[in-house]
């Protein structure tokens, strides 16, 4: 008996078109047409971080795993390079919410209240999954997102609070990064081979007398420059640098001092061919957190510029609160070595070229 094809796909089927549009009628069913703005404004930024968190997640599925093939990594690369570029979008995106002028939003913004942007559970897995801890986060009323969105869910028949919990239970992109730092061949020794702790240790030692050396040539160089007046200013400053640098490197956590080696050795040898990747996508994370905190200023302003200095809707402090999350660092790491790199001509010599791809 002969069966019958299947029906050709339709655009608006494929994807559900019909009951996303019907998604917008707010809580009484019939929005003006500036409420209308608002929900599609909302519910686009969240379509983003459903997108977002998928992206994450097969990123630091490939970083967790015990071995990453030098060839995984541009795929790892690619997709937080598309999260990045989804990050500039939403930061765009503030200025079409920006076309709502205060008086019009003024119009129905009680209706939201308690609800609030605080309650965005995708956005806190997003937090989560990167790998802040709830007791960094800025509480609202002294309350973490957290136990706000628990406290808030019981009127709710979706259980965010649940959803939330189970990210929180996953490995972060950042324990998965540092796991993958910490297998960085350093002066040609991975971890497993004999006398591994004793080369890097060495490394770093050598690595801190340049940076003692680098020290004391910029010094020189200021005074030369400006008069020994400047030397009693300018002293404190760079033996402080240099002593910050020290215990940045020589953490007493031998995983955290291998992760930091791994990070330097990365950032200052990026120019070997097997460093190439690895360089790269340290480069996407350091966007990454970039892109989250120009989203989270650019948040701020928007708010400011609609709803001025006024309490939130969910009862925060409104603006002060966003502000304060500009603070949230996950990648501390990433910034930090920042200020210990030294110039290429400074840098301990190169031991085992030939295991960085150079012949």
């Amino acid at each position: 008996m002969p069966t019958t094809p299947p029906s050709p796909p339709v655009y608006w089927d494929y994807l559900s078109l019909p009951g996303l549009l019907a998604q917008q009628e707010g809580l009484d069913g019939n929005p003006g047409p500036d409420e209308l703005h608002f929900i599609i404004v909302h519910q686009a930024f969240e379509l983003w971080f459903k997108l977002v968190l998928s992206q994450l997640r097969l990123a630091r599925n490939h970083l967790a795993a015990a071995h990453l093939p030098e060839e995984q990594v541009p795929f790892v690369v690619h997709h937080l390079g598309r999260v990045n570029v989804i990050l500039r979008h939403c930061v765009d995106q503030f200025a079409v919410m920006e076309t709502l002028p205060p008086q019009d939003f003024l119009a129905f913004r009680d209706k939201l209240t308690p609800a609030s942007g605080f309650q965005s559970y995708q956005l806190r897995e997003i937090e989560a999954l990167l790998g802040l801890k709830n007791e960094d986060r800025v509480s609202l009323g002294g309350v973490k997102p957290e136990a706000h969105i628990q406290s808030v869910g019981a009127s709710s028949q979706f259980d965010a609070f649940a959803r939330l919990q189970a990210t929180q239970q996953e490995v972060t992109l950042r324990d998965a990064l540092n796991a993958w730092l910490a297998r960085t061949p350093v002066q040609g020794s991975s971890v497993g081979d004999p006398g591994d702790e004793s080369v890097v240790n060495g490394f770093l030692a050598e690595y801190l007398q340049q940076v003692q050396a680098h020290g004391d040539a910029t010094l020189a160089g200021l005074v030369t420059a400006l008069g020994d007046a400047e030397r009693a200013r300018m002293e404190p400053r760079i033996r402080t640098t240099v002593e910050e640098t020290r215990r940045f490197l020589l953490a007493d956590d031998p995983g955290v001092r291998r992760a930091r080696a791994g990070l330097l050795f990365i950032e200052s040898y990026r120019e070997l061919p097997l460093l190439a990747w690895p360089r790269l996508l340290i480069d996407t994370i350091v966007e990454l957190e970039e892109q989250m905190l120009l989203f989270r200023n650019r948040h701020a302003r928007m708010v400011e510029r609609v709803i001025g200095r006024r309490i939130g809707t969910g009862g925060s402090s409104g603006v002060e609160y966003l502000d304060k999350t500009t603070a949230y660092r996950t990648f501390p790491e990433l910034w930090t070595i920042r200020s210990a790199l030294l110039p290429r001509t400074m840098l301990p010599a190169l031991r085992h070229r030939e295991k960085y791809g150079v012949s």
